[in-house]
């Protein structure tokens, strides 16, 4: 990496997979873009990750059901409105195959 943070050669291989911030629904609770998640989805190649504005596990049940190979959520669980263990039992419940 240069100082500025920018990269001093191109990368020698293709990334692993891609976290898509989506950052006009970032902390906003009211659920990911699932419509630009599907489009990259659909335009790469790589996992998809789909990541920014997660409130309620019904959110990621929706983007793992779809278009994502993955999801963050950061709000749901920094204040334990939901608990990790809760978000696992729902997508279970939800047929998404999760380690409990």
């Amino acid at each position: 990496m240069t100082p500025s943070g920018g990269p001093r050669r191109p990368p020698r291989s293709a990334p692993a997979r891609y976290c898509l911030p989506a950052w006009t629904g970032d902390g906003t609770g009211d659920g990911y873009d699932l419509a630009l998640t599907r489009a990259v989805s659909e335009a790469v190649t790589v996992p998809v990750v789909a990541s920014g504005g997660c409130g309620s596990p019904g959110h990621m049940a929706e983007a793992l059901s779809g278009p994502a190979d993955a999801a963050l959520a950061a709000s749901i669980l920094h204040y334990d409105s939901h608990g990790v263990r809760g978000v696992k039992e729902f997508l279970r419940g939800a047929g998404i195959p999760v380690r409990l």
